[in-house]
């Protein structure tokens, strides 16, 4: 009896055992994810931290890529990871690498043959090495943007055998690198350190660290795009400044002429031009000139056309003869389709009078008053010509020439580009010549400061809020 009731009580202390047991089991796989879980928030903490120092490094594109791949094997435990890169060909090919990571082909005879030195042998493979998107496991990731985790690769037929045993694929994660709509490529690690494959959790931090890298390049290439937009704006800075030089700071040179000129750049440099200086006591240049485009390269050819000018006009009587050596000059410099528009006058005080030539340039204008009438008459003058820099100098020689036309005091003689008549408002109707005619006309008694001012406050109630699409040069010369 006794006997029996030991047994019955030995049962009864097993049987309330196994609920205890079961409770520690749960409890220590509890206890194991939540460690697994801490272990790989502190990994992806790490591989922010990595980042953050990588972008205050200002490094490079393909130094950081480098990081990223370094990063994401400290912060996985893989033997090895590559950056893949798609390229203008829709291919994709190795960027950035770090331990033996196995080439997406197989390897030829002759290149294991090389396989001395083999980290830096299989680097040199994978960033020669391209392969369609759509091909392979990185492939896959690439056309679809969705990540994958090859756990058992040593399975997978579709996984490339290597011979060399240090080449063997046993496990590996491929996940896109994206970044809102922009994707910067795929980051890959094989082969996770000890004899455990990559796991479902393995796969959510690398999903996790490809977030972060897309992040970093991203945030990379907006800082290198602020620095470079920096050095833009510095260089452009000092480029206007130069151009600023170039214009003539005098403009009463002669007696018996009151001038007044403006200069406005579409972009901070242009290509207009405006030059006026004294040929002699009596007789002055003024030239005004439109290169074909805007910003840098036409900025550069004016100041081309300005020197040559000023070195050329001093040695003939004639506007059309000193257009024409400088067509001949310039087409030597001039390539990629640029032109220039030049209007070349020579104002003689003593003669009453201004000879011009006009090089495919916009018709200068004349306002006088008309006793006949008593009423302020405005005449656009042409002349033959063409642009500079566009026919050989026997063809522009033949269809330049001379126009001469009085000048008597109180006479307006005003020179512009077509960004001034060309400019439009909000309809996108052009500020035209008839009005720039009736802005003149209007203020004509007054000096030629003045004089601007009106035509440019004219322009600017046509014009309203719209931006200006083209440089503009404004010179009025009055005669007193």
């Amino acid at each position: 009896m006794i006997l029996f009731l030991f047994i019955g009580l030995a049962a009864g202390a097993l049987l309330m055992l196994i609920p205890l047991s079961r409770a520690r089991r749960e409890s220590d796989r509890v206890e194991a994810a939540n460690q697994k879980l801490a272990q790989d928030r502190q990994r992806l903490l790490d591989f922010m931290h990595l980042m953050a120092e990588a972008l205050g490094e200002g490094l490079s594109a393909q130094a950081l890529r480098q990081r990223i791949v370094h990063a994401s094997i400290l912060c996985t435990g893989a033997l090895s990871a590559c950056f893949f890169e798609r390229t203008e060909r829709d291919t994709m090919r190795g960027v950035a690498v770090e331990g033996l990571f196995p080439p997406h082909r197989p390897l030829s005879e002759e290149a294991m043959g090389r396989l001395t030195t083999r980290a830096r042998f299989i680097e040199q493979v994978l960033k020669s090495e391209e392969f369609p998107v759509g091909e392979g496991m990185v492939g896959r990731v690439a056309r679809t943007g969705a990540g994958e985790l090859l756990a058992d690769a040593a399975a997978d037929p579709h996984i490339v055998k290597h011979t060399d045993a240090a080449l063997a694929v046993r496990s590996v994660i491929a996940v896109p690198l994206v970044f809102r709509d922009r994707f910067f490529g795929v980051l890959a690690v094989t082969n996770p350190a000890g004899d455990l494959p990559f796991s479902e959790s393995d796969f959510t931090l690398m999903c996790s660290l490809a977030e972060q890298a897309a992040l970093a390049l991203h945030n990379a290439e907006f800082l290198h795009f602020q620095i470079e937009k920096k050095q833009l704006d510095l260089d452009l800075s000092l480029a206007s400044g130069i151009q600023q030089m170039l214009l003539p700071r005098e403009t009463g040179m002669l007696a018996g002429l009151d001038i007044d000129a403006r200069y406005a750049a579409a972009q901070k440099v242009g290509g207009d031009l405006y030059d006026i200086f004294a040929l002699s006591e009596t007789r002055l240049a003024v030239a005004v000139a439109d290169v074909s485009g805007k910003g840098i390269p036409a900025s550069l050819l004016m100041a081309i056309c300005r020197t040559h000018f000023r070195q050329i006009a001093p040695r003939h009587l004639s506007p059309a003869a000193a257009l024409t050596e400088l067509n001949r000059t310039l087409l030597a410099d001039i390539h990629g389709g640029l032109y220039v528009t030049m209007l070349y006058a020579i104002i003689d005080v003593a003669n009453h009078a201004v000879t011009l030539a006009r090089a495919g340039h916009e018709l200068p204008l004349f306002v006088r008053y008309d006793r006949a009438t008593a009423t302020q008459r405005a005449e656009f003058v042409g002349s033959e010509g063409m642009p500079l820099g566009l026919v050989p100098d026997d063809v522009f020689a033949e269809a330049i020439a001379d126009r001469t036309e009085p000048f008597a005091p109180g006479d307006v003689l005003v020179l512009y580009t077509d960004g001034l008549t060309e400019a439009p408002n909000e309809e996108a109707t052009e500020f035209s010549g008839a009005r720039l005619a009736d802005a003149v006309r209007a203020v004509r008694g007054r000096p030629a400061r003045e004089l601007n001012d009106g035509i440019l406050e004219g322009l600017k109630r046509f014009t309203g809020e719209t931006a200006p699409r083209d440089d503009f040069t404004l010179v009025t010369v009055k005669r007193i």
